[in-house]
């Protein structure tokens, strides 16, 4: 990504909150065929040091992507959303895109058949623990664990990561309010972003 300083996001602790709120990941593999990119989820493995990935492929991806042999990239890619110029002051023509996005860099370690079926039960109870009728796969484990056999489970300790946070910070506080007050009403995750680096100024 650009390196724009005043975008930097150097703390890992606003990386992890990035992925837990966006577990949608972008793998990057550099394979001996080439590059190779596959779409799953990924969440935080909150009981491993630093920050550590948690996700599973479904197969034949695990062999496209040559996974463990190398290290890979997975984009993290939080709110966005285009800036229109109508939004700043008159005169002011060069639209933008808001963006927090996070690249992560580490060698996956490969999972057992039992690790992975701990972590894709761990991956499903994370996003339907909050359901008023959540479903787990202890409920059918016979099934599940059949259908586990078409998966590859891997754990990757990030070694390092490249994050943006791109929030109008080049701009006036009245121009960020603005843009601000726009996204809330088509975009409020990003408008929240916004928030973060944009507290609200107190009246004169």
């Amino acid at each position: 990504m650009r390196h724009t300083p005043h975008y930097l996001m150097t703390d890992p602790d606003e990386v992890k909150r990035l992925i837990r709120a966006n577990a949608w990941a972008t793998f990057v593999s550099p394979a001996s065929t080439g590059l190779v990119a596959s779409h799953y989820p990924a969440i935080l493995d909150e009981e491993a040091d630093g920050i550590t990935i948690i996700s599973h492929f479904g197969r034949p991806d695990e062999v496209l992507h040559e996974l463990g042999e190398h290290e890979v990239l997975v984009i993290i890619q939080g709110p966005h959303d285009y800036v229109s110029p109508s939004w700043y002051a008159p005169g002011e023509v060069v639209p933008t895109w808001n963006h927090v996005t996070a690249h992560l860099y580490g060698t996956p370690e490969i999972l057992g058949d039992e690790e992975n079926y701990a972590m894709l039960a761990r991956l499903t109870d994370h996003f339907e623990d909050h359901r008023p009728e959540g479903r787990h796969l202890h409920e059918d484990e016979a099934g599940t664990r059949r259908l586990a056999k078409g998966t590859v489970g891997l754990r990757m300790r990030v070694d390092r990561f490249d994050a943006r946070a791109k929030l109008s910070q080049n701009k006036a506080p009245d121009v960020a309010a603005n843009v601000i007050a726009r996204l809330d009403a088509s975009n409020p995750g990003l408008a929240e972003e916004m928030r973060r680096v944009h507290p609200p100024q107190p009246p004169m």
